[in-house]
């Protein structure tokens, strides 16, 4: 049906994983076959990062470019630095490509066969790109396509510049976004609510990448513990951070915890570094990302790892001359850490990335997801990828919905599926929190508490502080093991853990050091944590999990219970947690 490209691998600029075929992966194949078959005009390809839609999207050129559907390609990506990288992969299909590379826009070569531009540059241009496709039978490769409803004028620019286009074919892995703004060339389907939803030709989720060996499983480490901040008013105030709390009190402990001077992101950061070093005894070049919030606090963190490693990270920030080069450097080198603001988090692909640090306080499920994809590529099977992330209520959330794919939603708030932002938003009007305190804060403190470890939407782990023994149990975990491995090692760890703490309990009961009432506070702190974790990974309200306690377990309610009652209930959500309930 078509020919290989043995010099460009099914998941550029990566190699293909164990298992693959030397030419296309097997998603690959059959989207290039239902594509070959509808010949459509417009085609749009859902592929979890990783997954390989670059070598997909450059097959279909190199099919339509031979049969002479097309004369010509021009591929709109999100940033300047996949530009390049799309040239690099189209000139190993055998298709040049010119990324307009700081020269002038006039007298470029005739032996390109077309161009990569940024849907900036698309708006920035659009007489001169609408003038180029109607001059020519274009393939126009549309990378990431949810970026061309980022901004009215971009969504707008695309659709001008590329409605006479022969073919429109639109790649993204993350097809969901939080606003009504359609998404041109992207088809949508009537639901019965009367919104609408966006309708891809062809979809291959991270669940069927994970089963087909193509992506790696992904352990995300959650990290809590206290935090101490002042407001603008003046006032102290302390909160856990995986505790339940209104909208600004979230914000702030969030915020609090990512502070480069605290002492959290340094216990985070010293953490993800053990867990870096320990991936590095069966995959030697792996590397670190540390994704931030802004560039200070990105330099910030850099000067943290320096002071831990005594070696200085690489830094790439977008407005620093020479980033896309570092980067590129810090991909083909053997160097341990990355520190980036957003250069990274969709598109460019450093395969060998195989730890990151989640330390942004972006809550959006479209940037998670981009930033979690940096890290699930596999070179080879059986490779396994660790995020460090802060115990909140949002990312927790996506965390446990890497699996499900979600499609871009058009219609009113009250047709869509609930965001967790938007559930808490919702929660906090009715709360009457007040959002004038957002960013108006000085971190005062904070400290590190490892929760738990998110693997398959289930927990493991019962909560410890940071440097325990039991936390050292779960980043010593091989960095090459089967999903199913995955699964077991953590069973084993929870096993280990809980037999541990049944002896502790037994040993603090014959010899007691506390009064009776210290005693019971701790236990119903120690059982209010576990309910708030476990409620986090659930999406379920606190007070659902109490009720379903209580029901089970018997006696008052949790105010008036005795000692034996708490650690009955304590004792119940260990094995709710243990056995992924």
């Amino acid at each position: 049906m078509s020919r290989d490209f043995p010099n460009l691998s099914p998941a550029f600029p990566g190699r293909a994983p164990w298992g693959t075929a030397s030419s296309l992966r097997a998603w690959q194949a059959a989207a290039l076959e239902r594509y070959l078959a509808e010949a459509p005009r417009d085609f749009l390809a859902v592929a979890t990062p990783g997954a390989g839609k670059t070598t997909f999207a450059l097959r279909v050129a190199r099919e339509l470019l031979d049969a002479r559907v097309v004369n010509r390609v021009t591929v709109v990506t999100p940033t300047e630095h996949l530009k390049v990288q799309w040239a690099d992969a189209a000139h190993r299909a055998g298709i040049a490509l010119d990324p307009g590379l700081g020269g002038s826009r006039r007298g470029r070569s005739r032996e390109y066969a077309g161009t990569a531009v940024t849907y900036a540059g698309v708006a920035a241009r659009h007489f001169h790109y609408r003038a180029l496709t109607e001059n020519s039978n274009s393939l126009v490769i549309l990378d990431e396509i949810h970026h061309a409803g980022d901004a009215r004028t971009w969504g707008e620019a695309v659709a001008e510049c590329f409605a006479p286009a022969r073919r429109r074919l639109a790649l993204t892995g993350t097809p969901f976004r939080s606003d009504d703004n359609p998404i041109p060339f992207v088809r949508y389907e009537e639901l019965p609510d009367g919104s609408r939803r966006s309708a891809p030709d062809y979809t291959y989720g991270y669940a069927e990448a994970l089963r087909d060996h193509v992506v790696r499983p992904v352990l995300f480490m959650a990290y809590g513990g206290p935090m101490r901040w002042r407001t603008k008013a003046g006032d102290e105030l302390e909160a856990q951070l995986a505790e339940p709390l209104t909208k600004d009190l979230t914000a702030h402990a969030w915020r609090t915890a990512l502070d480069p001077k605290g002492e959290w992101i340094e216990a985070v950061l010293r953490a993800a570094d053990v867990r870096l070093t320990e991936t590095r005894r069966h995959i030697p070049d792996a590397g670190g990302l540390v994704i931030a919030t802004d560039q200070a606090s990105a330099r910030a963190y850099a000067r943290v790892l320096t002071s831990l490693t005594g070696v200085a990270p690489t830094l790439g920030l977008s407005d620093d001359a020479g980033s896309s080069r570092r980067i590129e450097e810090f991909a083909a080198s053997d160097d341990r850490w990355l520190v980036a603001v957003r250069m990274v988090s969709e598109g460019v692909d450093v395969p060998r990335l195989a730890v990151g640090v989640y330390a942004t306080a972006t809550a959006t499920g479209l940037f998670f997801a981009q930033a979690v994809g940096r890290f699930v590529r596999a070179r080879r099977r059986g490779e396994v990828a660790t995020v460090f992330l802060p115990t909140v209520a949002p990312l927790l959330a996506h965390a446990s919905l890497m699996e499900r794919q979600r499609d871009h939603v058009l219609g009113p708030p009250s047709a869509r599926e609930e965001d967790p932002e938007d559930e808490l938003a919702r929660a906090n009007r009715a709360e009457a929190a007040a959002d004038d305190l957002l960013g108006r804060w000085e971190a005062l403190g904070s400290a590190a508490h490892f929760d738990h470890v998110l693997f398959d939407a289930h927990q493991f782990g019962l909560g410890t502080p940071a440097g325990s023994q039991e936390e050292l149990d779960y980043l010593g975990l091989p960095g090459l093991l089967e999903p199913d491995q995955v699964r077991e090692v953590l069973h084993e760890r929870q096993r280990r853990h809980q037999a541990r703490a049944a002896r502790r309990d037994r040993r603090e009961k014959v010899t007691p050091e506390v009064s009776l009432h210290r005693a019971l506070e701790a236990q119903r702190k120690l059982l209010n944590s576990l309910v708030s974790q476990f409620a986090h990974t659930r999406g379920m309200p606190h007070s659902h999990v109490h009720a379903e306690l209580r029901r089970q377990a018997g006696g008052p309610p949790l105010s008036k219970a005795t000692t034996e009652q708490v650690e009955h209930r304590i004792a119940l959500i260990r094995r709710w947690h243990a056995s992924g309930r």
